[in-house]
């Protein structure tokens, strides 16, 4: 509200301003949130995980399977998959903006009580971010039971203040009728149509509502917006348009509703609920990283869970302090939540729009709907998104570049590792012995079987590892029983444990293993390994297994494949990759690293 009658792109606190922008707001909330959002994209969960990815994720196959290893998403839809990356790019850049407007918009709020704190707003902003992203590895269910309820007084609180108001002036419910928004645009033209960059700040947490799908489940997502938020926001807002209708004067119309005893407490339960409402965002950022990894869209990072209940809740290091640096650097450079509301909304717009792009592609070819029927549904969300990014892009100048520059920073990080990861596995499979060839080799070779398993970890689909080739040439040996290791994620969240695995027997002691994973699971590969041996009604035994590993190192060549500059950046992010031996909870004592060389 603050925004929309004292911001850059504004319009004066008149009478018909002040329900027309409340209007907005009341069908922002309504066909934004409530019906897009909560009633229909809460639907397109993926096995009960949410975000961009995932919606990506469940776009079908066009044509056959055949790409490689690393191209887990749909085959055959390339502008598609490029919309889902690119989206995926702007949560993160939405991910280091809303904590830093959210918490210095309420700690803002002491300027309103005092102007002597001035100074200190931007530091005692710090402070809580470094303090909120430093406990973040305890996990979000401790972090939510430590302000969950914190949330509920803040909104039964803000509500409150809201029906105080509404009392004052009831004219102010006038704002339900929707003809209001229309005199509102006829009125004030293109002013009227900027302010809809304000008026979107009500709505930007939608993304984030559908990130976080799988920290806590649809039906508590819906009970929670439906029961408490939703009513208690609308009651809210109508009561600092009330205000501003007795007092067009107030620059702080949230805080100002709050009697003069009640500003203090209002601070700090405004200040602890900005904290929780950054969660949501940092939290999804961190499921994001993991499905990244899994869908062959970053290198491998280092994830630790965090509930022993909700398989869905990580914690990644990296990608936090990355968050709290960048969070921390938006707070210092722009000094102020309505210097930073120009760069606020631009990222979550286009991904709002993406979102509706990938989910009428689903609905039409997943779920079958009528072509019509969904064309007419996402064309009214379209339409809404297109107005709402319009009006966000005249503060591109202004700040909004901030995000679209670090979205397509991480595109281009991301694009790079999948298309080269994509060369890479080329590379390997043209130098692959096929396997009727290997076994020839052993016949000419008659190599010595030594007691054991030798595992050999390939992630190829097809032929013989080059590590298992260069032992037998060279050492001419192989062990009693080799397995042929390909580790594979799926394009879905979880694989039930009955699909985890396949087992082909290619005799001569030789085992070909495929372990399935969903690109929310986490691989563990001696685990499945016992199942796999217990399905052949053998024995596992970890102390008589050693893994081979064959370690790429990049060289940067004048091949066919990407540009150099984008080789020599896939080169330092395989370098700084976390190891497989960690990644898949190899035994680092019986792991083996073989060489190999791959020339991009």
């Amino acid at each position: 509200m603050k925004e929309c009658f004292f911001g850059s792109h504004s319009v004066p606190p008149t009478h018909d301003n002040v329900l027309g922008v409340l209007s907005l707001i009341i069908y922002a909330l309504l066909l934004v949130v409530s019906l897009k959002y909560v009633a229909l994209v809460l639907r397109a969960d993926n096995q009960g995980e949410g975000g961009i990815l995932a919606l990506t994720a469940l776009i079908p196959n066009r044509g056959a399977d055949t790409a490689p290893y690393t191209a887990r998403l749909a085959v055959g839809r390339p502008v598609l998959i490029a919309l889902g990356i690119f989206g995926t790019a702007l949560l993160y850049g939405d991910g280091m903006i809303t904590p830093a407007i959210s918490v210095l918009g309420a700690v803002e709020g002491v300027e309103v009580a005092t102007p002597l704190f001035t100074p200190y707003v931007v530091p005692i902003t710090v402070a809580i971010l470094v303090g909120l992203f430093s406990i973040q590895r305890f996990g979000t269910h401790r972090v939510g039971r430590l302000f969950g309820p914190i949330v509920i007084v803040w909104f039964l609180a803000i509500a409150a203040l809201g029906i105080v108001w509404i009392n004052r002036m009831p004219s102010v419910l006038g704002a339900f009728d929707p003809r209001h928004a229309v005199s509102f645009f006829a009125a004030n033209g293109f002013m009227g149509f900027a302010v809809l960059g304000a008026v979107f700040l009500v709505v930007t947490g939608g993304e984030a509502l559908y990130a976080d799908m799988g920290h806590f489940g649809r039906t508590p997502i819906r009970l929670a917006w439906f029961g408490l938020v939703l009513p208690s926001l609308v009651l809210n807002y109508l009561g600092q348009g009330a205000l501003l209708l007795v007092n067009p004067g107030a620059k702080h119309p949230f805080f100002e509703l709050a009697p003069a005893w009640a500003l203090w407490p209002l601070i700090a339960v405004a200040t602890a609920a900005a904290i929780i409402a950054s969660q949501a965002l940092i939290s999804g950022s961190f499921s994001i990283t993991r499905q990244a990894v899994q869908l062959g869209l970053a290198p491998r990072l280092e994830i630790e869970h965090t509930s022993a209940r909700e398989m869905g809740q990580v914690y990644v290091p990296k990608v936090n302090w990355a968050l709290m640096v960048s969070t921390v650097a938006i707070v210092i450079g722009f000094g102020s939540s309505s210097a930073m509301a120009a760069a606020y909304g631009i990222a979550v717009t286009l991904t709002m729009i993406i979102t509706v792009l990938l989910l009428f592609v689903v609905e039409t070819e997943r779920w079958r709907w009528p072509v019509p029927f969904a064309a007419l549904a996402m064309g009214l969300f379209l339409t809404i998104d297109l107005a709402f990014f319009g009006a966000n892009a005249l503060k591109i100048v202004q700040g909004g570049w901030l995000p679209l520059a670090v979205a397509s920073l991480l595109f281009t990080l991301m694009t790079t590792w999948r298309t080269g990861r994509q060369i890479v596995a080329a590379r390997l499979a043209k130098r692959s012995v096929p396997l009727e060839e290997f076994f020839k080799l052993v016949e000419a070779i008659q190599p010595a079987r030594v007691p054991g398993t030798a595992v050999y970890m390939t992630a190829q689909g097809a032929g013989t590892p080059v590590a298992l080739v260069h032992n037998l040439q060279y050492n001419k040996v192989l062990h009693e029983r080799v397995v042929i290791l390909n580790v594979v994620t799926v394009p879905q969240p979880h694989c039930a444990d009955e699909d985890r695995f396949a087992v082909d027997v290619l005799g001569q002691g030789l085992f070909n293993v495929r372990l399935n994973y969903g690109f929310m699971q986490d691989p563990h590969v001696p685990r499945a390994l016992v199942a796999a041996a217990r399905s052949l009604g053998m024995h596992f035994d970890f102390q008589d297994v050693v893994y081979f590993l064959g370690r790429e190192t990049i060289f940067v060549k004048s091949r066919q494949g990407m540009a150099r500059w984008r080789e020599r950046l896939f080169a330092l992010m395989s370098r700084n990759a976390v190891r497989a031996t960690t990644y898949f909870r190899l035994p680092l004592e019986r792991v083996i690293e073989l060489g190999v060389q791959v020339e991009m």
